[in-house]
C-alpha cells in the first residue's frame, strides 16, 4: 500500500435508517392522503472522509450527528444507504468474498459500555481467543499464550483469562475489549466514546495505552468522542460532525488554533480552560434539529448567529480555506 493512500476512505457515504420500497398498494393509500409515508432517519449525510495510515484522526460531534453510525460503516458492521467505503485504495463492495473478509479485520471497533460489549456467558480467554482462532491467526495448541500475549499487550494480568465480564472492573473490561480487538491483527481500530463510561483516571489510564499500542504496532485510529480535550489530547486531525455531514476538518493544532466554522467555534468556545476563569459558560442556542426532518441549505443555520438566506436555501460545499483546513460555510465565499 502506498503512504499517500488512504488506509479507509468515504465517498459520499449516506446512511438512512427506515428506508424501504413501499408497497403499490401503500403508493395508493399515502396518494389519498390515507396513509403517511414510513419515518426515515438520515443519519449520515454523503460524508466523504479519509484515514491516512498511522493517523489518528478525532471525529467529534453533539449525540445523534452520527458519529457511530460512521464508525460501524467504516468497521463494516453496517451496511451503507449509498456511497463508496474504501479500504486501501479498493471498494469494499467490489471486492471478493475472500479480499473482503481480509478488509473487515483490518477494521476493528472498540465500543463505548465495556458492561454490553462483553458476552456475559464467555470467559475472558473465550473472548480473546474466538476470533483469532476462527479466522486462523492462530493454532489450537497456541491459543491460549497467544490469548496471554493479547491480554498483557492491553494491560491484564493473564492469570485472570478463566474469569467472567462481571468479575471486572469498567477499565479492566474496556481493557478484554481492545485485547479482542487486538487478537485479529487490525490495522485500525475504531473507538467510539471507548472511555467515555470510565472514571477520569481510569480514562487516562486507557488513553495512554492506545497511545502505546499505536507506537508499538503502528496503528491508525478513527477516535470517536463527544470530548474536545480528550480529542486535542490524542489526535492528529479532527473532524467536526453536525447532523450528518461534516462541517470542518483540520489539524489538531490548526482547529483549536484558528476554528472556522460557526459551530466548531461555538464548541472551542465552551470548553473549560484553567485561563479563563470566572467566565460564564452557556450552551449552543437551541436544540439539534431532527434527523428524521432536517431542515434545508446548511442543517446548522437555525442554529447560527450568521444565518444568512443562501444558508436557508443551499447546502454548503466542504473546501479547502487553508493548507489542510477544510470547512462548509458560505462566509468564507463573502469577501
Amino acid at each position: 500500500m502506498d503512504s499517500k493512500t488512504p488506509l479507509v476512505e468515504t465517498r459520499r457515504v449516506s446512511k438512512r435508517f427506515g428506508e424501504r420500497k413501499p408497497h403499490p398498494f401503500e403508493n395508493l393509500l399515502q396518494a389519498r392522503g390515507w396513509m403517511r409515508p414510513a419515518a426515515v432517519t438520515r443519519a449520515l449525510d454523503e460524508v466523504d472522509l479519509q484515514v491516512m495510515p498511522g493517523e489518528v484522526v478525532g471525529l467529534v460531534g453533539e449525540s445523534g450527528c452520527g458519529k457511530s453510525t460512521l464508525g460501524r460503516i467504516v468497521s463494516g458492521l453496517l451496511p451503507l444507504s449509498s456511497g463508496q467505503v474504501l479500504v486501501d485504495g479498493a471498494d469494499r463492495s467490489s471486492l471478493s468474498a475472500r479480499s473482503e473478509h481480509e478488509a473487515r479485520l483490518k477494521i476493528q471497533m472498540i465500543f463505548q459500555n465495556p458492561y454490553a460489549s462483553l458476552n456475559p456467558r464467555l470467559r475472558v480467554d473465550q473472548i480473546v481467543g474466538e476470533a483469532a482462532l476462527i479466522h486462523a491467526k492462530v493454532g489450537r495448541a497456541e491459543l491460549d499464550d497467544y490469548v496471554c500475549a493479547q491480554l498483557l499487550q492491553a494491560g491484564l494480568d493473564p492469570q485472570l483469562r478463566d474469569r467472567y465480564p462481571h468479575q471486572f472492573s469498567g477499565g479492566q473490561r474496556q481493557r478484554i475489549g481492545i485485547a479482542r480487538a487486538l487478537a485479529v491483527q487490525p490495522q485500525m481500530l475504531v473507538c467510539d466514546e471507548a472511555v467515555a463510561a470510565l472514571d477520569v483516571s481510569i480514562q487516562a489510564q486507557i488513553l495512554n495505552l492506545f497511545m502505546d499500542l499505536r507506537e508499538q504496532l503502528g496503528l491508525t485510529y478513527l477516535f470517536i468522542s463527544h470530548d474536545l480535550g480528550v480529542v486535542e489530547h490524542v489526535s492528529d486531525r479532527v473532524v467536526i460532525m453536525y447532523l450528518g455531514r461534516i462541517v470542518e476538518s483540520a489539524s489538531v493544532e490548526d482547529l483549536f488554533a484558528r476554528p472556522n466554522h460557526p459551530y466548531t467555534q461555538a464548541l472551542l468556545a465552551e470548553v473549560p480552560r484553567l485561563q479563563a476563569r470566572n467566565k460564564l459558560f452557556t450552551a449552543i442556542k437551541g436544540e439539534i434539529p431532527s434527523p428524521l426532518n432536517p431542515p434545508p441549505g446548511c442543517h446548522f443555520h437555525p442554529r447560527c448567529p450568521h444565518a444568512m438566506q443562501r444558508c436557508r436555501e443551499q447546502a454548503p460545499v466542504l473546501k479547502e480555506i487553508a493548507a489542510g483546513h477544510r470547512s462548509a460555510c458560505h462566509l468564507n465565499d463573502v469577501k
